[in-house]
């Protein structure tokens, strides 16, 4: 199940809740960011930096080989990205049982569901979102909490996010999301 959605909104939140109750193995689409020294990462001339919110800023291909390996073989080897460090800096395998709900979860997860859906992989996809107000105020206490970038970095970059969260929402309802709250879709997944 991919789990899509504006930075924030509690996709990671709500993959924790659904791990601990169904054991379901979570991949964090966000660890396949590229490192920061890539050549062609996306900037984004509002905020004068790399536009870590851009498609182009992670590696698409590489993620959706590693969930198709995983949803076939039981095992992948996924990265473990540090975003304040802006690079990968290891490597953890997961596993799935073959009845286990796989949770793919990241703010690019939606650019993964026309190769799950035709791979045939695809259980449900979701976008999760609140209020885009609740959304900033929640981003930016995680960002705050987990050091990822300079404090005015993140206020710079929050109130832009919060500015396009309608048209991120409306991508990914046009890639084949469905919107909830987190409360909501985790009703609905409980009972999958």
């Amino acid at each position: 199940m991919v789990l899509a959605g504006p930075s924030g909104s509690g996709k990671s939140r709500l993959a924790d809740r659904l791990h601990g109750a169904h054991g379901w193995p979570v991949v964090r689409l966000d660890d396949f960011y590229k490192d920061a020294d890539a050549p062609d990462l996306p900037v984004s001339a509002e905020l004068g930096m790399i536009d870590w919110d851009h498609p182009d800023s992670w590696d698409q291909d590489a993620a959706i080989a590693a969930l198709h390996t995983l949803l076939t073989t039981g095992t992948a080897a996924m990265p473990v990205y540090d975003i304040s460090a802006s690079r990968a800096v290891g490597q953890h395998t997961i596993t799935a049982r073959p009845d286990d709900l796989v949770i793919a979860e990241g703010i690019f997860a939606a650019d993964a569901i026309s190769a799950l859906r035709a791979a045939g992989l695809l259980h449900s996809a979701w976008c999760i979102r609140h209020h885009r107000l609740k959304t900033f105020v929640l981003r930016l206490a995680r960002d705050l909490r987990e050091r990822r970038k300079p404090p005015l970095t993140l206020v710079r970059r929050g109130l832009v996010l919060m500015r396009d969260e309608p048209r991120v929402v409306a991508r990914h309802e046009e890639l084949g999301a469905r919107c909830a709250t987190p409360t909501r879709a985790e009703r609905e997944l409980s009972g999958a």
